[in-house]
């Protein structure tokens, strides 16, 4: 399914190059009309040729200069971002970014005709037709694209409104770092929630919901098919939110990274379509888009560095895979989270360099100029929320980042802000990072789709930190269970009974060769 999925995004490319093909020779093949129409109207009778030699002489300059102008527009246009849909290119703006690409094409096109000449002479007042008529038709088919794909939308919302209310929302993995701070926002919202859990972190995560009389809780593995169908039972939503998170954690076993993070998922899915719930939101992360030292939104190529990413990668081609007009799961992929919740961790960036500020006077940066897209917790938690209370047609089979750009950062300013906080401190270069991850992220879609906006900023949530470290909330920001490789190290994987299937290699390896095939192309 994932390489018929590719393989359909990359006939749509061929048709829109096809198409910008097609149009960009009938502007010149429509200037040369005119201009030959134009002499026989305005221009004085010929003298040294007859009409019919004007006519055969404009053909062979259509055959000699009209393939080198298309192939120089082409050429412009992808790297304008017409067939990778760059941000600019997506933006408000499009209109303006097809009139520079289509301008500068011509630009170099009458450049290299000036030195050139020869064959490529095209007739200056038939190129400036051509050019006019390139722009127009080429920012009206965009245009027109455009309000046509809304037009289908509206008639979709029409035709298929909300079928079901969503009173009980099964939560898998709720008592974890996202989950324990989504919890309480659900309950206050008067949703009954069922927690599906293992709780290897013990109850403390989630205490002040314990006795909550909307709360069920089960605690079983969610890899368990049995208890997965029981979990389902009378279910109108399912927000999963269980893994094994980090790239850390993930590397310590990565045959049972595969099995909780991707076997499970596929066969929670299932159960939860064939028990007809349509609503599905899946927690994936910004750290599917690897290096990348472009802005990145949701259509950019991906490129995992860790087996963490690429067990994501697959979880969301299996979910996409399924997707159909009465199962509609919703992916959002969080930015690098900080903040307290119910279960802190303080493996995390923001959380982990603050303690140190504190508790050490140093704050050690690895590298530094590497970029991340930051989220607190508890608007993580928000965005689930958020994506529950919208319209199927909204988030159905859609993809969200999660976060805002204000707060894509550098490692080195993190660094730098938290001194500032804390003025005791040092931030301290150790050198080079083997983390390769970098990349920056857009969010327009989720605050145009859902008009989701962050509550919190970076300094808030290190204040935050600072807070609960001085008046002794946390006492040791190095125990286990604030560290989910720690914790896993020490006592988590013994409760993780490896199984083995091997479908699932053979996803996550089809996933990493796709994505290697993309980028080298």
């Amino acid at each position: 399914m994932a390489a018929a999925r590719s393989v359909h995004v990359k006939q749509e490319v061929l048709v829109r190059i096809f198409a910008d093909i097609l149009l960009l020779n009938l502007s010149v093949v429509t200037a040369l009309v005119v201009r030959f129409f134009y002499l026989l109207v305005f221009e004085h009778p010929l003298v040294d040729y007859t009409y019919t030699d004007v006519f055969w002489n404009y053909v062979i300059q259509y055959r000699n200069s009209g393939w080198l102008l298309t192939v120089i527009c082409l050429v412009v246009f992808a790297l304008s971002g017409f067939y990778t849909y760059g941000r600019a290119y997506k933006g408000p703006y499009k209109a303006l970014i097809v009139t520079q690409a289509v301008s500068l094409g011509y630009l170099i096109f009458g450049f290299i005709s000036y030195f050139i000449g020869g064959v490529l002479n095209m007739p200056r007042g038939a190129l400036v037709v051509a050019w006019v008529v390139s722009v127009v038709v080429l920012v009206l088919s965009r245009i027109w694209a455009l309000l046509w794909s809304n037009v289908v939308r509206a008639e979709i919302n029409r035709e298929q409104p909300e079928k079901r209310e969503i009173h009980k929302v099964l939560v898998i993995g709720g008592a974890g770092y996202i989950g324990s701070a989504l919890l309480p926002k659900l309950l206050d919202k008067g949703y009954h929630v069922r927690l599906l859990d293992l709780l290897i972190y013990g109850t403390e995560p989630i205490e002040d919901a314990l006795l909550h009389p909307n709360l069920e809780i089960m605690q079983a593995d969610f890899r368990q098919v049995d208890k997965v169908v029981q979990a389902m039972r009378n279910i109108d939503a399912v927000i999963h939110l269980g893994a094994i998170v980090g790239d850390p954690a993930c590397a310590l076993d990565e045959e049972l990274t595969i099995e909780v993070n991707l076997m499970a998922t596929r066969m929670i899915a299932e159960v939860a379509k064939g028990s007809g719930v349509s609503r599905f939101i899946f927690a994936s992360t910004c750290s599917v888009y690897g290096a990348n030292d472009a802005m990145l939104d949701e259509r950019s190529a991906l490129n995992p560095v860790s087996i963490y990413a690429r067990s994501k990668i697959a979880s969301e081609r299996v979910l996409m895979s399924m997707a159909t007009s009465d199962f509609g799961p919703t992916l959002l992929r969080f930015g690098t989270i900080y903040g307290l919740s119910g279960r802190t961790r303080f493996d995390l960036v923001i959380n982990l360099l603050t303690a140190k500020a504190l508790i050490e006077g140093k704050i050690t940066v690895f590298g530094g100029d590497q970029w991340r897209p930051f989220v607190h917790v508890d608007d993580a938690a928000l965005a689930v929320l958020n994506s529950l209370e919208a319209p199927l047609t909204l988030v159905g089979n859609e993809v969200f980042n999660v976060g805002c750009e204000e707060q894509n950062h550098t490692i080195q300013q993190v660094g730098e802000m938290i001194q500032r906080l804390v003025p005791a401190s040092e931030v301290v270069g150790m050198g080079s990072d083997t983390d390769k991850r970098n990349y920056k992220v857009s969010f327009d879609k989720i605050r145009n789709t859902l008009g989701f906006e962050p509550r919190w900023s970076v300094e808030e949530g290190v204040r935050q930190v600072i807070e609960a470290i001085e008046s002794g909330r946390v006492a040791d920001y190095q125990d286990a269970k604030y560290s989910n490789v720690k914790f896993l190290s020490d006592e988590g994987t013994s409760r993780l009974i490896r199984r083995q299937n091997r479908w699932a290699h053979d996803l996550i390896n089809e996933s990493s060769s796709e994505i290697a095939l993309v980028a080298g192309e």
